[in-house]
């Protein structure tokens, strides 16, 4: 039941939702400058500057109205300075960039400009400018639909509106402009705005921590229930959510060709060939350096993988970064401090197969499917059923019962019955394949 002051909270949490745009309205026509580290510590792992280039392009695409009209792929050794590049690249880059009449802003792919290289950037450039980090967060403003999921958003803004106010603090100072101090208060005019966003920020944490602890009661009445539960995780737009739909026949869920089209985490019941009912969640897509803060805000979310029973990983074979994006995936999950087991029973499914003519999965034990055709399902299906027995301790059994007791409603109600062959005769039946925990079957057979 929801608390009295349920309203309450609601009204307050809405409150803590309510800011301005992080990106212009309207069309975009967006000038990509990728700064090439080829060495040291800042040289990114795991991909390639034509790989970064082609994943940022897709951010900015996905963006109504935007659009990529250049690209520029840039070497610098310096990517920690404040202007990103040498003096010769830079003038190089600037030269360029104004001799574009046609665009409206530069995107940076960098995970986050410090707010002094911002304002040097667009003073040089005449333009604003982005990075990955405003970017990546606009898009999860737009798809965020539950509260959770856009509390957790404006909790990843948090430090961006601390970078903010810095620099506008800075640059009245810099204008000379007002008094430093609120009146009577004894407080600066900066002490009291970062009073403010850590009052926001710590309400916003207490939200999360209310719908955290609703969570966390939904998973004990599913533990208690015996769902097992299998989380679906993956690259982003791998076909995580067409996955879902093709394997429960949900119609409700409706995949979206958009990356972080699904940022909420949400469970789809499904029924595996011995007619065992199990639990997809499926999750929020991974991403090539996914800036840091992003993770943390969703690190709640992500503590339902922990709690699974089972993880299937959805890859796109037919991308051509497709092993870069498995390593990334993987690298994501690690962090995540993932109990070992879970790690060691994943299942790898390798979807989109029918963009692939001829295709064959070279990694032992993994599946190849169309979730879109249907293809390869029953295979995948048959496999999962497998895991999730290993996972959770089901057993498969045939078990003889006697009609004239309450043996066979006991099973019906605790356990899933695939077949009942009676035998009038004798008075009994044979239950033919039940799903069944090892505690359930030990109860079984102390009661009966």
């Amino acid at each position: 039941e929801e608390p009295e002051d349920a309203d309450e909270e609601e009204e307050e949490e809405e409150e803590l939702l309510r800011r301005d745009p992080l990106l212009p309205a309207g069309t975009q026509r967006v000038f990509l400058v990728h700064p090439d580290v080829k060495w040291g510590p800042g040289k990114p792992q795991m991909t390639t500057a034509t790989w970064q280039v082609a994943e940022a392009t897709a951010l900015v695409h996905t963006l109504d109205g935007w659009s990529v009209v250049q690209t520029m792929v840039m070497s610098t050794k310096t990517p920690t300075k404040k202007l990103i590049f040498g003096k010769g690249n830079f003038e190089q880059l600037t030269e360029t960039i104004r001799g574009c009449p046609e665009i409206t802003s530069v995107f940076l792919n960098v995970e986050r400009m410090a707010a002094p290289t911002k304002k040097e950037l667009e003073a040089a450039w005449g333009l604003e400018v982005f990075d990955r980090f405003t970017i990546v967060l606009h898009i999860f403003r737009c798809h965020a639909r539950t509260r959770e999921a856009r509390l957790q958003v404006a909790l990843a803004e948090i430090p961006l509106l601390r970078s903010n106010l810095r620099n506008n603090i800075a640059h009245q100072d810099h204008q000379g402009g007002g008094s430093r101090y609120i009146m009577g208060s004894g407080e600066s005019f900066m002490q009291v705005q970062q009073r403010v966003l850590r009052e926001k920020e710590a309400k916003i944490r207490r939200a999360l921590e209310r719908l955290r602890g609703k969570r966390r009661l939904l998973c004990r009445q599913r533990t208690r229930r015996e769902f097992p539960v299998v989380s679906v995780v993956g690259y982003t737009n791998c076909g995580k959510t067409t996955l879902i739909k093709a394997l429960t026949g949900d119609v409700a869920v409706q995949p979206r060709d958009q990356l972080f089209a699904t940022l909420d985490i949400t469970a789809h019941a499904g029924s595996l060939p011995s007619h065992m009912t199990v639990l997809y969640m499926d999750t929020i897509g991974f991403l090539s350096e996914l800036p840091h803060g992003l993770i943390e805000s969703f690190s709640a979310t992500l503590e339902d993988v922990a709690h699974s029973d089972l993880i299937l990983h959805v890859r796109d074979v037919s991308h051509p970064e497709t092993e870069r994006q498995k390593a990334s995936v993987l690298s994501s999950l690690r962090s995540l401090n993932l109990p070992g087991p879970l790690l060691d029973t994943m299942v790898e499914v390798h979807n989109k197969v029918d963009l692939v003519p001829g295709y064959s999965p070279t990694e032992p034990h993994a599946v190849a499917i169309s979730a879109l055709l249907g293809s390869g399902l029953q295979q995948l299906k048959a496999d999962l059923e497998d895991a999730v027995l290993r996972a959770t301790g089901r057993q498969l059994l045939t078990l003889r019962v006697h009609l004239a007791g309450a043996q066979l409603s006991w099973l019906h109600r605790e356990a899933t019955v695939q077949q009942v062959a009676v035998i009038p005769e004798e008075g009994v039946a044979e239950v033919q394949v039940i799903i069944i925990s090892k505690s359930a079957y030990g109860k079984f057979r102390k009661l009966f």
